[in-house]
């Protein structure tokens, strides 16, 4: 096994341990609820997710004095307000951290903290707005899947053009051996994740609830198949219900996982821009993929790809970005014509005709800068390629045959 970077860029894991990370952790059940963990545990019931005073305490007094200070077993953090002490401690009044464990090992699920093997450390990048801890529910390695993986967001009402580059977008990332993140919601979300699973690829999903919790309730089987195929992870305990801030929360958690973010359709007030413009500020890689001018959903995205956003549209693009060196997609030119293949004089002899009627060799040696044998030896030449006529002594283009199809003028 190679050593990486932070990022894994030169991850050669074996396949069977990469997906499942079974060399890496024990099952969930017969880890011991040691009590840090246990205190992390009852801390995410106890405080909500992103809470940067929280995490300074949770910095400076560890996870098992911070339990017992919001618990009122021990004098409150330094500096807290009253009335937030008193709410967190109506809070813990709740909190039952080995009921939680239970009801996530039973799932086949575990919860990580910072210091596990499994633990993706890019989320250092947050700061004091680290996750407590992650609730995850599936059988693979989510740090491994992680350094390899792009977030792929957007509208919940997606235009059918914006699905369409969702799921195409994610069954191309997953076919080059990357894995799909998204948030599990209604449009571009959901698409992205399917088009993973289609391409039997990999994708995990951050919920902005418990990993037990299927919202939107539409997507119940969706993310069934994620957990069965894929990830289901969470801030927030089993049983947890979303709310309008935890979704804003989720979302610094998908960019600081992932190597880059592409949003395929938002609106100027999208919650994916939040998570692209978070992406950027965390040094990730930020991509749009653009859409019609006319088009309200397109418009966040435009905005973002005239700032720092790079414009993508398929996912070699993306890959050629987010990637190791030598990663590079495939060139894309136009469509080759046959008087792309004329030599430089001949070109310069066939654009010295005129649009209408014709003219004499001299007059198209003289006009071409070509001397006038050589000017009557490329006439010839285009002739024989059916890019002009000889009409007495004057040459002409060629008159292009052009199909009627049967069409009609005025609309008669």
């Amino acid at each position: 096994m190679n050593t990486t970077d932070a990022w894994g860029f030169a991850t050669h894991e074996p396949a069977d341990t990469a997906r499942n990370g079974a060399a890496d952790r024990p099952p969930a059940h017969d880890r011991p609820y040691e009590p840090q963990r246990t205190a992390r545990a009852a801390l995410t019931r106890i405080l909500e997710p992103g809470d940067e005073t929280a995490g300074r305490w949770l910095r400076d007094m560890g996870p098992q004095a911070l339990w017992r200070a919001l618990s009122g077993d021990a004098d409150p953090p330094p500096g807290a307000r009253p009335d937030k002490i008193a709410g967190l401690r109506l809070r813990a009044t709740r909190v039952d951290p080995a009921a939680d464990l239970a009801a996530v090992a039973a799932l086949g699920g575990r919860f990580l903290i910072p210091g596990d093997a499994e633990w993706p450390s890019q989320l250092d990048d947050l700061g004091d707005a680290r996750p407590i801890g992650l609730w995850v529910r599936g059988t693979a390695n989510l740090r491994y899947w992680a350094l390899r993986s792009v977030a792929v967001v957007g509208a919940r009402a997606c235009t059918e053009y914006g699905a369409h580059l969702a799921t195409t977008l994610a069954a191309g990332l997953a076919e080059r051996g990357w894995t799909v993140a998204s948030g599990a919601a209604y449009g571009v979300d959901g698409a992205a994740h399917r088009g993973a699973l289609a391409a039997d690829g990999a994708t995990f999903a951050v919920l902005a609830s418990g990993v037990d919790y299927a919202y939107p309730r539409g997507h119940t089987e969706l993310l069934g198949r994620i957990a069965q195929q894929g990830l289901l992870v969470a801030e927030l305990p089993p049983g947890d219900h979303p709310t309008r801030s935890r979704f804003i929360q989720r979302n610094r958690v998908l960019a600081a996982l992932t190597r880059g973010t592409v949003v395929v359709e938002a609106e100027l007030r999208s919650g994916s821009l939040v998570t692209a413009r978070r992406a950027l500020a965390l040094g990730r890689f930020t991509m749009g993929m653009p859409g019609p001018v006319t088009s309200g959903l397109s418009a966040g995205v435009h905005q973002l790809l005239r700032g720092e956003a790079a414009l993508v549209t398929d996912a070699d693009e993306v890959v050629e970005l987010v990637g190791s060196i030598g990663d590079l997609g495939p060139q894309h030119n136009g469509p080759t014509l046959a008087r792309d293949l004329l030599d430089p004089v001949a070109s310069r002899v066939l654009e010295a005709l005129p649009a209408r009627g014709g003219a004499d060799t001299g007059h198209l040696a003289r006009e071409s800068g070509t001397p006038r044998d050589l000017a009557q030896n490329k006439l010839v030449e285009l002739q024989s390629l059916g890019f002009v006529q000889k009409c007495g002594t004057r040459w002409e283009l060629a008159r292009r045959a052009e199909p009627t199809g049967g069409s009609r003028r005025g609309g008669t």
